[in-house]
């Protein structure tokens, strides 16, 4: 990893770039920047973003692009969050953000997004007095998470943030004492399902996190209504205001930016109901959220101490997969990828990791069906909640594991990322010979073919008269040869 490391958080209602140093055990910022760009309040009915937004995200990508340009791309992480979850199929607006960062945007989950909060939420926070709730609220979604220390406990990501509940119930900018009512039983009703189970684990400290919790407490302050820590008084004071004025243009507040006042009202009202809903005394803020934990993820990828991998261990064992078969698959994929990366440009440790968790996951499947269970790990794997892992990740991962046996569906890859399509097709090949070298699920070693692949041929060249002395496998490595042939792909082996 190169000294300088960055992060990008693409949210619903800003745009951040931050730029740090890794330190022993911290980080030291050099650089940040921050846009107030609204992309939520530009999403359409079809999930189009509206010309106005779009420039002035692109033109706020394009600075970030320049700041970010000489740092290593494998110290860089952008993500996308709830507005770009909802317009993940505008390709074009996504090649157009990627063109100008020069690096992939990674869609990510809402319980991915709460990981990452708390991450950095936990390594800005002195504070360690045992288990801790963390707020996010964001203009599109909100974010609760209890933990301890640097491990979340239990995460939620909500479908209510200051953008959408201020489009929903303040659409032409009015505001009266109904419409706040209104606003604030919605967000009860969302956080209503969730309340009996994060009081069941209780915490200590409540920590709110990012802009509108920021806002909250400078606001607060200005105005007299608190010092330091957010209250339900401080945060009624706020509404009240909204009330008297009648509107969200005509409330005077100290503290309160210009850039965030219209939207502020909804997140207000947001945090409000969460501080009702859980019976919070009072809410510390904290200066760090997802933006510090994209860097001390990155951080732990680049040390080994994946999250990915944890997530692909407990799958393993949640599901009760044949563990020493898959590491036997793992090992012979790995062989084999030695000897055809460099002449197929995947070399790079991401394409060697992906490997190897889709052999680990491959027989995933198996956990809901014998029949069709390549599929079945497929789906379970494209929608599932994998922690560390982008919403294109998934895909690239799903794609290998379903295409590990029967015909090989060539449909599959063209949806993914660009960059992934044919290493991902190349890797599913492997997987799939190591697979068959596998069959007969012998604890025994396998004797490794050598193999050269291309992006239309594979040829396997085994020690002398293996293929006699194993016919099963000479017979499965026919039919794969028939299979490979439909998609054009030429197989042959020796």
């Amino acid at each position: 990893m190169s000294d300088n490391i960055a992060a990008i958080d693409l949210g619903s209602n800003s745009f951040h770039l931050l730029v740090a140093r890794p330190m022993d055990k911290s980080i030291q910022m050099i650089d940040q920047d921050k846009e107030m760009v609204r992309l939520a309040a530009g999403l359409q009915a079809d999930k189009s973003i509206d010309s106005e937004t779009r420039g002035r995200a692109l033109e706020c990508l394009s600075r970030f692009g320049q700041r970010i340009r000489h740092i290593s791309p494998d110290a860089i992480r952008i993500v996308g969050t709830n507005t770009l979850r909802a317009a993940r199929k505008n390709k074009k607006f996504i090649k157009q953000a990627q063109l100008l960062l020069g690096h992939e945007i990674e869609i990510i989950s809402g319980i991915e997004e709460a990981r990452l909060i708390y991450l950095g939420v936990a390594h800005s926070i002195a504070s360690d007095n045992g288990r801790r709730m963390v707020v996010d609220i964001g203009g599109g979604s909100t974010e609760i998470i209890v933990g301890e220390r640097f491990e979340p406990l239990r995460m939620e990501s909500l479908y209510i943030g200051c953008v959408s509940i201020t489009r929903r119930y303040f659409p032409d900018g009015n505001v009266s004492a109904r419409q706040v009512g209104r606003a604030r039983l919605a967000a009860l009703r969302e956080l209503e399902p969730h309340i009996k189970l994060f009081q069941k684990l209780g915490w200590t400290d409540s920590i709110g996190a990012s802009g509108t919790v920021r806002a909250v407490e400078s606001v607060a302050r200005a105005n007299g209504w608190a010092n330091g820590d957010i209250t339900a008084a401080a945060l009624t004071n706020i509404i009240q205001s909204y009330v008297h004025a009648g509107s969200l243009d005509a409330v005077d507040l100290a503290g309160l930016k210009v850039e965030r006042s219209p939207v502020f009202l909804g997140g207000v009202i947001i945090l409000a109901a969460v501080i009702e809903a859980f019976d919070i005394q009072s809410m510390m803020v904290s200066s760090g959220a997802l933006r510090e934990g994209l860097l001390y993820d990155l951080i732990g990828r680049s040390q080994e101490k994946s999250t990915r991998q944890q997530a692909v261990t407990d799958l393993l064992r949640r599901c009760r997969l044949d563990k020493a078969h898959a590491r036997r698959v793992e090992k012979t994929a790995t062989a084999l990828w030695a000897q055809v990366a460099a002449d197929n440009a995947l070399s790079g440790s991401d394409c060697q990791k992906m490997l190897g968790w889709a052999a680990r996951l491959h027989e995933l499947g198996l956990s809901i069906a014998h029949s069709q269970h390549h599929k079945h790990a497929g789906y379970f794997l494209r929608h599932a909640d994998l922690s560390g892992f982008s919403w294109q990740e998934q895909q690239v991962l799903a794609a290998i594991v379903q295409a590990h046996r029967r015909s090989f569906p060539y449909d599959l890859f063209a949806g993914l990322p660009r960059v992934w399509r044919e290493k991902a097709m190349q890797l599913a090949l492997l997987l799939r010979l190591a697979v068959i070298l596998h069959r007969s699920r012998s604890t025994a070693g396998v004797s490794v073919p050598d193999c050269q692949l291309t992006e239309k041929t594979l040829c396997l060249t085994f020690s002398r008269k293996w293929l006699q002395q194993h016919p099963l496998s000479l017979a499965d490595f026919e039919e794969e040869a028939r299979l490979l042939a439909k998609r054009d792909i030429e197989f042959t082996f020796k």
